[in-house]
């Protein structure tokens, strides 16, 4: 159902203290569906299947996602030339700003553009800055156009080219605000050798909106991070860890027990999850930490989300369908097969 209200803006709620729960994870989640290639990761479904892009929108604005993350991540000209298709450059990115519009309108939710990591940025290289900024600028002004009311520029390894990122939002985005995340792909600093707390400092002073980090590590290592970045930041703060169990590795580093080889090659992540309860603790010590923009990344799902957002105190639509083991016939009320059912359980771990 069309909402008549316009929401309030991302700057707006932050100012007021509110928090903000944003669902990313789109290009794993798809790619478990079977709708994106692993290896690549760029987001073709947006033209090849534009349907399952909303309906995976409409599911984490059910799940509690106040805001509608356009399918962007990776659909850069440096990604869609390494596969070729840069021909589709702006289609794509435009379907997907779109999508996303038409999603947000339709539930009262804020609409983001996405800018993300180049793949092609080295600090040292010129013509790679040029490159990037060329990249940044592009998607940036397609986000304008398709009706964004604010950009997440996300999963930046090096503190210059967030830096970057947030300068080229400065220079495109007709006033557009900026959430801007670093990726901790290292445990203490950013790839250029800046720790993470002074890191976020120095992207609140250009002018982000909120910044934190996001993406290649659990949970709990993102969270310690975060008391730096909360003791550094004068500003709102935001963390959208993975949902793997990372024990302070980057989780693409993770070995396969069963390969023995990395995990992401192989594509053996499943093994590493939180379970939900991991997500409960994360969402209670985030927002005793004061974590006012707050989501889970790469191996996010709607129920993931839905317990994220419960940790924040929010009952979204899909919180119908939150567990109620109360009516579980084993572990339920109902006492007559619960003692049938108990005895069973006890002999065979007995057996």
């Amino acid at each position: 159902m069309a909402s008549n209200t316009k929401p309030k803006g991302l700057v707006e709620r932050l100012r007021d203290g509110e928090d903000i729960i944003v669902a990313e994870g789109y290009v794993f989640e798809l790619e478990r569906r079977g709708f994106l290639r692993a290896g690549a990761f760029v987001p073709e479904v947006v033209l090849e299947h534009p349907e399952r892009v909303k309906a995976l929108h409409e599911e984490f604005v059910l799940a509690g996602s106040d805001v509608v993350l356009a399918l962007q991540y990776y659909g850069h000209r440096e990604k869609l030339r390494v596969i070729g298709r840069e021909a589709d450059l702006e289609t794509l990115n435009r379907t997907a700003l779109r999508i996303a519009r038409e999603v947000a309108d339709a539930t009262g939710t804020l609409m983001a553009g996405n800018i993300c990591n180049t793949t092609v940025y080295q600090r040292d290289n010129p013509q790679t800055i040029r490159d990037a900024e060329l990249i940044f600028k592009e998607q940036i002004e397609w986000s304008v156009e398709g009706g964004a009311d604010y950009i997440v520029a996300e999963t930046f390894a090096d503190l210059g080219e967030a830096l970057l990122a947030v300068q080229c939002v400065n220079k495109y985005g007709k006033g557009l605000p900026v959430a801007v995340s670093l990726a901790p792909v290292q445990t203490d600093r950013t790839f250029d050798g800046v720790p993470y707390g002074e890191a976020c400092r120095r992207l609140e002073e250009a002018g982000a909106a909120v910044v934190g980090l996001n993406c290649i590590q659990g949970p709990q290592h993102t969270l310690g991070i975060m008391k730096e970045v909360r003791k550094s930041c004068k500003g709102p703060i935001m963390a959208l860890p993975v949902p793997y169990r990372t024990a302070g590795k980057n989780f693409a580093s993770l070995g396969s027990k069963e390969t023995g080889q990395m995990s992401v090659p192989y594509y053996d992540l499943p093994a590493f999850l939180c379970s939900r309860t991991e997500i409960e603790e994360f969402a209670r010590d985030a927002k005793a930490l004061g974590v006012q923009y707050v989501g889970l990344c790469c191996g996010n799902a709607s129920h993931y989300l839905r317990v994220l957002a419960e940790g924040y105190g929010r009952k979204p639509p899909a919180s119908r369908f939150s567990p109620n083991m109360k009516e579980h016939f084993v572990f339920g009320e109902n006492k007559q097969q619960k003692d049938y059912y108990s005895e069973l359980l006890k002999s065979n771990m007995m057996n």
